[in-house]
């Protein structure tokens, strides 16, 4: 006796119907049930384990055969059904109780090979009809299974909508995780200290935090990873691009975030330039050396003070004067009254930049249709494509929504510029480290010589000529005004800076 479902053994009369067939039939026969064997699985399924069980037995000749309900309750894959007859043929007993066949005359066997067949392809055709439905569903921009973690079902043909209570708390479980300063195993305790749950209401597991952290539905996007596909939700997203990208950074170690037993500030942020190894931080008497550990730069070394003298020295150069400072102000000031007057004008910048996304991605749609890409290479163009409409309308949304004021990123990033100095000396740690990965992309050693490479906005703030009072020279072309005008077409672009660390 078998069931599709475990949904439909406890809901249908399907199996006691189907026992009392069976009891009628062996009645008839003169036949003797000496054993059971239900099950709740669809017979579509190869490597059923009562079906298992059940074969095991008879080819150890515990019986002399075996009552079945109807062919289709039996089998619905070939594979099965070959097993099947490789016991009649051995001489074991077959009956179903709902088919008058002679399985040992030829015609009788004929008449069940093409039921068994018929029920075979019903399966295929039913596999390939749900497919249908999945695949509709999720170009229409709905997600046809369960919910992650962070949103609710609503129903068939209806969009996911983020869970009041699980929502924040998976997005703040990016937000940290994105700040570089937590290893899964401790977040895991964390958003539990928190109070997130996972869908049957137990822990969230380090695999199941690794499968949300990697999940981009969080982001407005359904991607389907049997096929590789992926779709445009119509879902709202619970976190931008941006965060989802740089999480995945760490996760794949493209930023580093390791949990050691010494916190020591330096850690993976100092390269040789001989080997392209990072140092490692060793204590010594009292002190802490940095070290490239191979054979051929042994003398590549540098004590965490003298790095720590030259960090101060070269922070010291994003410090403004106060004249830098009313003029920063004072056209800033003038910035955000023109942006606001252009507001509407980038606006339809934005939407432009979306319908010509949108208009890729219909021909590059059309290529493949037309057999000029193979599907391989469609999925994977067709996957940036909708990440880069994604972030797009990431930035529409923060502009509608008066989140996305350029001359207010600008503020935050002359604000952090210019108190980096006091903020590395008054941090934690684990705080520098985080400043340090915002402010510079790298530190290179060689033998004893240490150099810092600013990232890019830094960069220009650190290389503005000054006299030698420190002071802006009156005789240089590049003005406080023409500096700030560089830094908004920067930061027009919405690159990611943390500016969360200049919160206590």
């Amino acid at each position: 006796m078998r069931v599709s479902t475990t949904k439909q053994g406890e809901r249908s009369v399907s199996l006691p119907e189907q026992k009392s067939a069976i009891e009628r039939y062996a009645i008839r026969s003169n036949l003797t049930i000496v054993r059971w064997f239900e099950e709740q699985q669809t017979a579509a399924k190869k490597g059923r384990p009562i079906w298992n069980q059940m074969l095991k037995g008879l080819r150890g000749g515990e019986v002399r055969g075996v009552i079945i309900h109807k062919i289709d309750r039996s089998a619905r894959n070939l594979k099965d059904w070959a097993d099947l007859g490789e016991l009649i043929d051995s001489g074991i007993e077959v009956h179903f109780a709902n088919e008058a066949l002679d399985l040992h005359s030829r015609g009788g066997r004929l008449s069940a090979d093409i039921q068994a067949v018929v029920a075979s392809d019903y399966i295929r055709n039913l596999r390939e009809e749900t497919k249908k439905g999945i695949y509709g569903r999720l170009k229409q921009g709905f997600y046809p299974f369960r919910a992650p973690i962070g949103y609710r079902d609503n129903g068939a043909a209806k969009p996911k909508t983020i869970d009041p209570d699980k929502g924040p708390l998976v997005k703040k479980a990016f937000d940290l995780y994105g700040a570089g300063q937590w290893s899964i195993p401790t977040l895991v305790d964390e958003l539990y200290q928190r109070g997130l749950r996972n869908l049957t209401g137990g822990r969230v597991t380090i695999p199941g935090l690794h499968t949300i952290l990697r999940n981009p539905f969080y982001t407005g996007v359904m991607r389907i990873r049997a096929s590789g596909q992926t779709y445009e939700g119509i879902h709202e997203a619970l976190i931008t691009q941006n965060l989802f990208d740089r999480v995945q950074d760490i996760l794949h170690g493209r930023v580093g975030t390791r949990v050691n037993v010494h916190d020591l500030p330096f850690r993976r942020f100092i390269t040789c330039v001989s080997c392209g190894n990072s140092l490692i931080g060793e204590v010594q008497k009292g002190n802490v050396y940095y070290r490239c550990h191979t054979r051929a730069c042994a003398k590549t070394s540098v004590r965490e003070d003298t790095i720590n003298t030259l960090l101060v020295d070269k922070l010291s150069g994003l410090t403004f004067t106060d004249r830098e400072k009313a003029q920063f102000t004072s056209r800033i000031a003038e910035m955000k009254t023109l942006w606001i007057a252009n507001r509407e004008h980038e606006l339809q910048g934005l939407k432009l930049k979306i319908e010509q996304t949108t208009e890729r991605l219909n021909r590059l749609t059309d290529a493949y249709l037309e057999g000029v890409l193979e599907r391989e290479m469609f999925e994977e163009r067709k996957a940036g494509i909708i990440k880069e409409r994604r972030a797009l309308q990431d930035r529409r949304a923060d502009y509608e929504a008066n989140r996305a004021s350029v001359p207010d990123e600008l503020k935050r990033f002359v604000e952090l510029a210019g108190s980096a100095n006091s903020l590395y000396q008054a941090a934690s740690i684990a705080k520098r480290r985080r400043l340090l990965r915002t402010l510079m992309s790298n530190c290179t050693i060689q033998q004893k010589k240490v150099e810092f490479t600013w990232q890019i906005p830094f960069r220009q703030i650190a290389d503005r000529e000054k006299d030698t009072d420190g002071a802006p020279s009156t005789e240089i072309g590049r003005t406080s005004a023409l500096l700030l005008d560089q830094l908004f077409t920067f930061f027009a672009e919405r690159p990611e800076i943390d500016f969360s660390i200049m919160d206590a």
